[in-house]
C-alpha cells in the first residue's frame, strides 16, 4: 500500500495542471427610466463597496477649437454641486474611510470611490448630486483651467519625451476624417483659454447625464439595496439631449513609413518610438495584439529587452505600447519605444527597433505565446480580488466589448489565440508602410 500511494503521488505530480481560470462574476443589471445603466456584483468577502461611474465622453467627443473639455471636467467634477462644497466630495469620502479618484481617456471619463459598505448611500448620493447640479461658474472654470495648465507643465512639458509622444502620436489619425482621435486627451491650452462658461455648461449638459452614464457597484451589497438607493438618488435626474454620433474614418493619418524628428530639451538621451494603427478591443484580433505586446516588451525576458538592452546594448530601456492613452472603440495604436544608450547613434536604434517590430512574425514561438497567456491570466485572476478592479473590468466589458457579460467570456478569447493567429496578426498590422516613427533627440546646447 505504501508503494502504491507513492506511485499514485508520483503520477499525480507528473500530470500537467489545468490552468486556473478567472472566477466567474455574477452580474445583476437594470436601467432607470432616464437611461442610467446599472450593474451590480454582490460580493461579501470584505465589508467594502466600489462605486464606479463611467461617462460615455472623452476627447473623442470634442470638436476643433474646443479640445481638452473632457479632461477639464475630470477636474471640474470635484468643484462642488448644489449640496456639496468645493472639494468636499473627496473630503467626505476620506472621512468615511474611503478612497476616490477619476481619469480621462479618449472614449470615457470615470469617477470612482471605494468606501466601507455601510457608506454606500454616501457614495451614490455624491455621484448623483454632481450629475444633477454641478456648479459651473466663471471662478471654478478659471481655477481649473489654470490647474490643467499646471498639470500639463508638470507631467508633460517638464518631462523628457512626454510632450513629443502625447502631441505627435495622434498624427496616426487624419484630422479631417477622424478628428476624434487626431488630437491629444489633454487638449490645446489655447482652446481652453478661449472656452467660455457657456461653452463648458453646454458640454456638461450634453455629455454628463444619466443616459450617457453607466454605474457599477461591486462589493458587500445586494442588488435590491442598490436598486432602491439608485432610484432614490438618480431616478429624478432628467436625461440629456440626443448627441451627434462620433465619426472616425479608417483612413490613416501620416503613416506610410513617416519619420518625424522632434527636439526635446528635457531629454538627455535620444529615443525612438514607432507605432501603427491597429484595431479596437471588440475586434477578433485584439487579444493576439495584446499578447504580442507582452511578448515584445513586458519584463526582463521580453524580446525587445533581450535584443536591445541585454544583447546589442543599443538601448537603456525599451517598452511595447498597446493603446498607450487608453482603448478606443474606433481604432487602436500599437508600437514600441526605445531610449538609446549613451553614444549610440539614434538612427541605428531606429533601424534595430524596426527589425524587432516588423520581423517578429516569423520568430514568435509557442513557449512565448503560452508565457504571455499565463501573464494575462494571472493579471486577470488577481484583478478579481479587489472590488475596484472588478468594477473597472466590468465597465470595460460593457463599453468596449458590447456587454457586461463579456467579462466572463474574455478569458476564452485569449485562450483561443493560436501561434498561427499571432503570426498572421503580426504580418497584418506590423508593417513599415503603416508606421509613424518619432525620433526624439536633445536640442543642441
Amino acid at each position: 500500500m505504501q508503494r502504491l500511494r507513492h506511485g499514485l503521488l508520483a503520477m499525480a505530480c507528473a500530470l500537467p495542471l489545468a490552468a486556473q481560470q478567472p472566477t466567474p462574476v455574477k452580474i445583476e443589471s437594470f436601467t432607470l427610466t432616464n437611461g442610467l445603466k446599472v450593474h451590480v456584483v454582490e460580493d461579501h468577502s470584505a465589508q467594502v463597496v466600489a462605486v464606479n461611474v463611467w461617462y460615455d465622453v472623452g476627447s473623442r467627443n470634442e470638436r476643433p477649437g474646443r479640445t481638452g473639455f473632457a479632461h477639464l471636467f475630470e477636474h471640474m467634477m470635484f468643484q462642488g454641486s448644489q449640496n456639496v462644497g468645493k472639494m468636499e466630495h473627496g473630503q467626505l469620502v476620506e472621512r468615511a474611510g474611503g478612497t476616490y479618484n477619476g481619469s480621462t481617456q479618449p472614449d470615457r471619463t470615470n469617477y470612482f470611490q471605494t468606501v466601507p459598505s455601510n457608506r454606500l448611500n454616501l457614495a451614490l448620493w455624491l455621484e448623483a448630486d454632481r450629475m444633477r447640479s454641478l456648479v459651473i461658474s466663471a471662478e471654478n472654470l478659471e481655477n481649473q483651467r489654470q490647474a490643467v495648465k499646471e498639470e500639463r507643465r508638470l507631467r508633460v512639458d517638464n518631462q523628457p519625451y512626454s510632450a513629443a509622444f502625447i502631441d505627435s502620436l495622434p498624427l496616426l489619425f487624419d484630422r479631417e476624417r477622424c478628428f476624434a482621435y487626431a488630437h491629444s486627451i489633454i487638449g490645446s491650452m489655447a482652446d481652453l483659454d478661449a472656452a467660455s462658461v457657456d461653452d463648458v455648461r453646454d458640454f456638461f449638459r450634453t455629455h454628463y447625464a444619466p443616459n450617457t452614464a453607466t454605474l457599477v457597484v461591486v462589493g458587500d451589497v445586494t442588488p435590491q439595496q442598490v436598486m432602491r438607493l439608485t432610484q432614490q438618488y438618480f431616478g429624478n435626474i432628467p436625461a440629456g439631449p440626443a448627441r451627434d454620433a462620433v465619426r472616425c474614418d479608417a483612413a490613416p493619418g501620416v503613416g506610410s513609413a513617416s519619420v518625424r524628428r522632434v527636439a526635446d530639451e528635457k531629454a538627455s538621451l535620444p529615443a525612438v518610438l514607432t507605432a501603427v494603427r491597429v484595431v479596437a478591443p471588440s475586434h477578433a484580433d485584439y487579444p493576439a495584439l495584446a499578447l504580442l505586446s507582452t511578448i515584445l516588451g513586458e519584463g526582463e525576458s521580453s524580446r525587445l529587452n533581450r535584443a536591445m538592452v541585454r544583447g546589442s546594448k543599443s538601448s537603456v530601456a525599451v517598452q511595447a505600447l498597446h493603446d498607450p492613452f487608453g482603448p478606443m472603440r474606433g481604432a487602436g495604436v500599437f508600437g514600441a519605444l526605445a531610449i538609446a544608450n549613451g553614444g549610440v547613434p539614434v538612427d541605428s536604434v531606429r533601424s534595430e527597433l524596426a527589425r524587432e517590430l516588423f520581423d517578429v512574425a516569423d520568430r514568435i514561438d509557442a513557449e512565448e505565446l503560452e508565457k504571455a497567456k499565463n501573464a494575462w491570466r494571472a493579471r486577470t485572476i488577481f484583478g478579481r480580488q479587489r472590488a475596484a478592479d472588478v468594477a473597472e473590468a466590468l465597465q470595460f466589458a460593457d463599453m468596449y466589448l458590447g456587454s457586461p457579460d463579456a467579462l466572463n467570456t474574455e478569458a476564452a478569447r485569449y485562450a483561443a489565440v493560436t501561434l498561427a493567429d499571432m503570426r498572421r496578426v503580426a504580418r497584418t498590422y506590423l508593417r513599415p508602410e503603416r508606421s509613424l516613427t518619432l525620433v526624439i533627440a536633445p536640442e543642441d546646447r
